[in-house]
């Protein structure tokens, strides 16, 4: 386990505010972690509005347990956590179609900002295709930039699976993408000769 630094010794300042009384307190931590919190579902779900439903189910699940935090992780780990289960619930229970918004700023060229818009719905589509588990390890990994050890513990599971599902999400990615990174060439890029196996 990760040990609390002064922004964790924050956050927990915040959270025993909240559960003390004071009315802000709660609204003061999610302020803290909101935009990450929203990073990791739209690079989950792929829809704002999926990813908006998510964090706002996350907040509320988060307020209800805030009572039951029993202190052994940190309180952005604790959060985490609980977006990454709200995300995956909605995706088992709908299938989401992954969309993905127009830059905010786009290039000047209008070949450029089609051009970069279709890579990033490429890209979305391509994470969509991963099995939940691995997409939300390289969803934290990769795209949020959380390290091996806290997204095994927002995941809650040994580092050493966080590391095969990443390798195995980057491996079924590089199948999916290839012809972004070779776009002369006409084959796909051969498959990784471990993808036929499970989902680890």
């Amino acid at each position: 386990m990760t040990e609390p630094g002064d922004g964790d010794a924050q956050d927990r300042a915040l959270l025993a505010a909240h559960l003390a009384g004071e009315p802000h307190a709660f609204d003061d931590l999610l302020g803290r972690h909101r935009q990450r919190m929203w990073a990791v579902a739209l690079r989950t779900l792929g829809d704002p509005e999926d990813a908006s439903d998510a964090v706002q189910d996350a907040s509320l699940s988060a307020y209800r347990a805030a009572a039951g935090f029993r202190g052994d992780a940190r309180v952005t780990t604790w959060l985490h956590r609980i977006v990454v289960n709200a995300c995956l619930d909605r995706a088992r229970r709908q299938a989401v179609r992954p969309t993905v918004p127009m830059p905010e700023r786009p290039p000047a060229d209008p070949r450029d900002v089609l051009a970069e818009r279709e890579t990033q719905v490429l890209v979305q589509l391509a994470l969509a295709a991963l099995p939940e588990e691995q997409r939300a390890a390289i969803v934290l990994v990769d795209l949020t930039g959380f390290s091996v050890e806290d997204a095994a513990a927002i995941l809650d599971i040994p580092p050493g699976t966080v590391k095969s599902r990443c390798f195995r999400a980057r491996a079924r990615l590089a199948v999916a993408l290839g012809h972004l990174r070779n776009p002369e060439s006409p084959e796909p890029v051969p498959p990784a000769a471990d993808l036929e196996g499970g989902t680890t």
